[in-house]
């Protein structure tokens, strides 16, 4: 089973990007079967890989959460982008912004992004969300999706002061989820 990092801080500009694909590639480089996630509606990561007009892919994150809240099954290879850098990319484009309005009444929406990450663990022993700089739904998704987060941060103190803020998100979705699942999401290791 392979284990699911979010790369997470509400605050822009910090390095989540950068930190998402260089610890990709790094993991990829040690032998490891890697699957980076855009979640960034910007789609930073997407271009950062080389794909410089994320709006033309036809198969993204957006398209993929469209099939889950529509209860139909898809091939785990669907819309996985293969780069050089022997990691595997799952982008995102613009459309997302117009689904995340469709998802305010989807029955248990935190977990849309959870059910995708939940298949590909067997195919990869890393997941990597690289999230956006907000504490909105995507990041909620992204959250409740993973085992760890790293939360990139500079050493001042209005970014630590959101860091504490981020902390309190971390936990609240943690006990969300736990309260419906009776899992153990987190490790507070």
């Amino acid at each position: 089973m392979g284990k699911v990092i979010a790369i997470a801080n509400q605050k822009g500009g910090v390095g989540k990007t950068a930190t998402s694909a260089n610890l990709g590639i790094a993991l990829a480089r040690l032998r490891k079967k890697v699957l980076l996630i855009d979640g960034d509606v910007q789609a930073d990561l997407t271009k950062s890989l080389g794909y410089r007009e994320p709006d033309e892919i036809s198969e993204t994150i957006s398209t993929l959460m469209v099939d889950i809240i529509e209860d139909r099954d898809f091939d785990h290879k669907k819309g996985v982008l293969h780069h050089q850098e022997q990691v595997d990319l799952l982008p995102l484009n613009i459309e997302l912004a117009g689904i995340e309005v469709s998802l305010i009444n989807v029955m248990s929406r935190e977990t849309i992004l959870k059910r995708y990450v939940d298949k590909q663990r067997k195919y990869y022993d890393f997941i990597i969300i690289d999230c956006m700089p907000s504490l909105g739904m995507l990041t909620i998704k992204s959250l409740v999706s993973a085992d760890q987060v790293i939360i990139p941060v500079q050493a001042a103190y209005l970014p630590v002061k959101g860091l504490q803020q981020l902390i309190r998100t971390v936990g609240k979705a943690a006990k969300a989820y736990m309260a419906m699942t009776d899992e153990v999401l987190f490790d507070e290791k």
